[in-house]
């Protein structure tokens, strides 16, 4: 498939876990991929930022223009997670959480939104199960995702009549390298791999492929009369209602 062919795209946080596979799914297709982080890529061409900084998510636009001359797709997925209960997080740190969550897709779809208007282009957020409810401790994560949703239909609503779409998609447990790390550091890892399984009706975690398999749908021509909505994948985890077994 081509469906990406003369199509330039930027991939925030993508060098790792969803951000990797949505970036490699895309270039499949045909795509001028480009990912924006802290450090290097070695598999696409990169981008410097530091989400954190307001200034950098329109200097990260300027020199994707610089470089390829124009933009078709924006995909806003890189992100923070703290776990802290809400009594001991410091202001500093929510604000940080805000910034790279919330901020910075803003700024980035700000800087982005005159190139878009010309391609008339896509959008697609990466936001979080958890911006619809909330696993412990997790209060700034859920916030900044419940808000990146909100975000999506805004853009969608103000927008749309330029011909740029915007939609989120919200993953679930998905198995990527942080998540194995998570599970590696659990008391007894095989018991919680085994009860992770369990709270899904699909029987298992997803793939990172699986989120970018949506992503790549959302963000070409054939999803046209498709903005304004956040698609849940999540094995059907957040549709099963818990029983006291």
């Amino acid at each position: 498939m081509t469906r990406f062919e003369g199509k330039v795209v930027l991939v925030t946080g993508g060098r790792s876990g969803i951000g990797r596979a949505i970036a490699r799914r895309l270039e499949s297709e045909g795509a001028r991929l480009f990912t924006a982080q802290r450090g290097s890529d070695e598999n696409h061409e990169a981008i410097r930022v530091d989400f954190a900084d307001p200034d950098a998510p329109a200097r990260m636009i300027e020199e994707l223009i610089s470089r390829a001359g124009q933009l078709d797709v924006l995909v806003n997925n890189a992100g923070m997670m703290q776990e802290a209960p809400i009594e001991t997080m410091s202001v500093d740190d929510w604000q940080r959480n805000l910034a790279v969550n919330l901020t910075a897709p803003f700024l980035a779809i700000r800087a982005a939104l005159p190139h878009l208007r010309r391609t008339r282009g896509s959008i697609v957020n990466i936001g979080s199960i958890e911006g619809l409810a909330s696993n412990p401790h997790h209060a700034a994560y859920c916030a900044t995702k419940a808000g990146l949703h909100g975000l999506t239909r805004a853009i969608a609503v103000d927008h749309g009549h330029e011909g740029i779409r915007c939609n989120a998609v919200a993953p679930g447990w998905i198995d990527t390298e942080l998540n194995r790390d998570f599970i590696a550091g659990m008391p007894d890892p095989a018991s919680f791999e085994r009860d992770i399984g369990r709270i899904h009706p699909i029987g298992r975690k997803g793939t990172p492929e699986e989120v970018a398999a949506l992503v790549a749908f959302l963000a070409a021509e054939e999803s046209g009369f498709v903005t304004g909505q956040t698609y849940v994948v999540d094995g059907g985890r957040t549709a099963k209602l818990s029983l006291p077994l």
